[in-house]
C-alpha cells in the first residue's frame, strides 16, 4: 500500500495546521518538535513566528543538538553556551520551550544491528524523556547530503555533536575535530544518515509525524552561515507519516517543476548522491519511496 502524503500549494502557518490534522494522529504525552533553528547569519531559516500555530497545536517541546563543526568560523551552535544564546536571538525561547538535548552528557547510544555503516548512534539524551516526535523540516539543499528534508532531522538533527561527528565519518570517529579528516563517501555518509533516522524512526514508531514545507529553497541548508539565496520559486507543504516517502515525493515536486532554477537545485543534491539517503532508508524498511500525493 502506498503511503499517503498530504500536499498544499499554500503556504501560512494555518496551512500546516491543516495538513497536520489530516494526517489523523494523535501525538500522546510529552511532544519533541524538531525543528533547524537556524545558524547564526542564515537569512533561510523558517522563523519561529511561522511555526507557532503548529507548535501550539501539539504543546510540543522545541528541541535541538549541538552541531560537530569542526571550524569555530562556520558557525556558532557547536557549544552550548553559545548555541543556547543564538536560539534566544532568534526568538525560539520568546515562544516556547526548548531542550538542547545534548547539552549536557552523557548520550544516550541506540544500537543499529542491521545498520548499512553504523551499528550505534549517539543522540542527545533529554530524547528519552519524550513520548511523541513531530519532525518539522525545512526543504532545501545541504552542502554534504545534497538535501535536507525529513530524514536529515531525523539524524543529523537528532544526533548529539558526538553523534553528528560519528555519521560524518562513517562510524570511524566521535571526535568532531578528527571527523572532518576521516569524512564518509558519497556513498556511506547517506547510509550512514538512513541508519540513524531509522534509530529515531524506530524509537517514536506510532507516535511520530512529518511535515516538510519546501519555502525559500536554497541549495544551501540553514546551518551555514553564508548560504546562496534559494533558486527556485516556493512550491508548498506536505506532511506524511513516513519520512522516505515525504523527501521523496519533495524531490519529485523539484524535478516536475518547471521553475528553471531546479536544474541547480538537483545538481547540487545530484553532485552529493543525495537520492541515496532515501534509497538507503527504503531498504532499511522504515518507509517506503511509493506513494500517494493528496493535494488539500
Amino acid at each position: 500500500m502506498k503511503s499517503k502524503v498530504y500536499f498544499s500549494r499554500e503556504i501560512t502557518p494555518e496551512k500546516v495546521v491543516e495538513l497536520y490534522r489530516a494526517l489523523g494522529v494523535n501525538l500522546s504525552g510529552k511532544v519533541a518538535v524538531k525543528v533547524h533553528s537556524g545558524e547564526k547569519g542564515n537569512q533561510n531559516f523558517l522563523r519561529p513566528e511561522f511555526w507557532k500555530p503548529m507548535v501550539d497545536e501539539v504543546h510540543g517541546t522545541i528541541v535541538e543538538c549541538n552541531t560537530a563543526y569542526g571550524d569555530a568560523t562556520t558557525g556558532v551552535r557547536d557549544h552550548t553556551e553559545s548555541h543556547l544564546k543564538l536560539i534566544e536571538e532568534h526568538g525560539w525561547s520568546k515562544y516556547f520551550d526548548v531542550d538542547l538535548m545534548d547539552a549536557e552528557g552523557p548520550d544516550v547510544v541506540w544500537q543499529i544491528p542491521n545498520g548499512k555503516v553504523l551499528k550505534e548512534n549517539h543522540v542527545g539524551k533529554n530524547i528519552v524523556n519524550y513520548d511523541s516526535m513531530l519532525v518539522l523540516a525545512h526543504f532545501k539543499g545541504h552542502p554534504m547530503g545534497g538535501y535536507g528534508g525529513a530524514l536529515k532531522q531525523l539524524s543529523i538533527g537528532c544526533a548529539s555533536s558526538k553523534g553528528k561527528a560519528l555519521i560524518h565519518s562513517a562510524g570511524k570517529t566521535d571526535d568532531r575535530f578528527e571527523t572532518w579528516q576521516q569524512h564518509a563517501s558519497s556513498t556511506e555518509f547517506p547510509e550512514a544518515m538512513a541508519d540513524s533516522a531509522f534509530s529515531v524512526a524506530e524509537h517514536f514508531k506510532g507516535n511520530i509525524a512529518y511535515i516538510n514545507v519546501m519555502k525559500n529553497l536554497s541549495v544551501d541548508c540553514d546551518c551555514c552561515a553564508v548560504a546562496e539565496d534559494p533558486c527556485m520559486k516556493d512550491i508548498g507543504i506536505l506532511a506524511s507519516l513516513d519520512p522516505v516517502a515525504i523527501d521523496q515525493a519533495c524531490i519529485d515536486l523539484v524535478v516536475n517543476s518547471d521553475d528553471p532554477g531546479k536544474e541547480h537545485f538537483m545538481e547540487r543534491v545530484n553532485s552529493r548522491n543525495g537520492i541515496h539517503t532515501i534509497e538507503a532508508a527504503a531498504d532499511l524498511g522504515f518507509g517506503s519511496r511509493e506513494y500517494e500525493l493528496i493535494e488539500l
